[in-house]
């Protein structure tokens, strides 16, 4: 089959992307046999393209309101799905200013004598009892284990995380993004691996927006065709 070959799918692949309202209805023989044109060429070429940049569901939908174009949609799913990428490229630069916040702070080779109580704790980041308690309740700095009499005890790596976290609220950050950045800053063996992930996640976001332009050219061209 043409399409399949032009579009990178398989025949089956084409005949389930039909089903789903990625390409538009194909006509049919008198004995019954499907008959793509240009449109479906292009309409699946622009539905690999999106899927690259969304995610296959939100490519779907695309195409979908694509084939109901103007009445459909369209262009608020396709504002929705540059936004979508917009925001993550707001949430990768603050991570990376995240990044040079603690770069002075070792995140690795935490040690069994950093463990503490509350009120140490709290000392040696000159902060209050209560902030640590506040940090606790926002799922922050969690600690990992607590005495029998029920008073909070800060595990090396707990402690590890509230130098990070005092240090980026230092630098300015609120409750709400730091919710959102410590669970990559944990994750983070050391600062290298930090840096590392940030860039390919850089990357990936690069990746998918490039795709999201060819998957606008493409879309472009099914909506200057006509529908069969």
């Amino acid at each position: 089959m043409d399409v399949a070959r032009r579009a990178g799918y398989s025949v089956q692949q084409v005949r389930n992307l039909e089903r789903d309202g990625v390409l538009p209805p194909a006509t049919r023989t008198a004995s019954g046999y499907r008959v793509y044109g240009e449109a479906h060429v292009h309409s699946a070429l622009a539905y690999r393209a999106f899927a690259a940049g969304t995610g296959p569901v939100q490519a779907k939908t695309i195409m979908r309101a694509a084939h109901a174009y103007p009445d459909s949609g369209l262009l608020a799913l396709l504002d929705a799905a540059h936004a979508r990428l917009a925001a993550e490229r707001r949430d990768l630069a603050l991570a990376r200013r995240a990044a040079e916040a603690i770069k002075a702070e070792p995140i690795e080779d935490v040690r069994p004598s950093d463990s503490m109580g509350i009120a140490e704790l709290a000392a040696a980041l000159g902060v209050r009892a209560s902030t640590l308690r506040h940090w606790d309740a926002e799922g922050l700095v969690v600690p990992g284990r607590t005495t029998p009499r029920g008073a909070r005890a800060y595990a090396p790596g707990d402690v590890r995380d509230a130098r990070i976290v005092h240090q980026l609220r230092l630098a300015g950050y609120r409750i709400t993004p730091l919710k959102a950045l410590m669970p990559d800053l944990r994750s983070a063996g050391s600062h290298h691996d930090l840096t590392a992930a940030l860039a390919a996640r850089d990357a990936t976001i690069d990746a998918r927006s490039k795709a999201l332009l060819k998957a606008t050219a493409a879309l472009d061209s099914v909506l200057a065709l006509p529908m069969p």
